[in-house]
């Protein structure tokens, strides 16, 4: 009973890891958070099963968190991203230009050409002005490694939904400056 207990537990906290480190959106994390908790509850079972109190109290402190994983990324964190979301949705029905949450920066698809290119990783914006200066995006590899960064200047930039479009043909974004992980340009 207890390998297959065991075994139930591997497999939850194995796909949690993924679901949570993926970075795919607060309701992504979330739910990565309760396939810990399931995962957490069983390794809870496994330990009390195979006498095992280390295993038994690790698991509990993890359950709590866990817990409160859940109510941060499914609560709280999908709260704000939706109360963003309305904002930008009315901006649009009101007069002037049109609001976007700022966060979408740090995750949106970059189209170019109607094709996929890479994902924003970053922006840069003046301190005193808050007019954004470019986009940190990121082409290729997988989990970082292997990307290229890209500087793309806000002003080739447009917010399109959930995306961020580049009026850029395809040769002229693969000729964009590449950037060090650790070094972007101050301008």
């Amino acid at each position: 009973m207890a390998d297959i207990v065991s075994w139930v537990a591997t497999v939850a906290t194995i796909i949690a890891a993924s679901m949570t480190a993926s970075n795919l959106g607060a309701r992504v994390t979330g739910y990565g958070f309760a396939v810990f908790l399931l995962g957490s509850l069983t390794w809870v079972a496994v330990g009390v099963l195979t006498h095992q109190p280390a295993l038994v109290w690790t698991n509990v402190v993890l359950t709590v968190l866990n817990i409160f994983g859940i109510w941060r990324w499914l609560g709280r964190q999908s709260s704000v991203e939706k109360g963003a979301q309305t904002a930008a949705e009315a901006s649009e029905e009101t007069p002037g230009e049109s609001l976007f949450p700022v966060s979408l920066l740090s995750r949106a698809a970059v189209v170019c050409s109607g094709k996929q290119v890479a994902h924003c990783v970053d922006a840069m914006a003046g301190c005193r002005s808050g007019r954004l200066s470019y986009v940190v995006v990121s082409e290729g590899g997988v989990g970082g490694v292997g990307e290229t960064l890209r500087r793309l200047s806000w002003s080739d930039a447009l917010v399109d939904g959930e995306t961020l479009r580049t009026r850029l043909s395809p040769k002229e974004f693969a000729r964009l400056e590449k950037l060090q992980r650790d070094q972007w340009p101050g301008r």
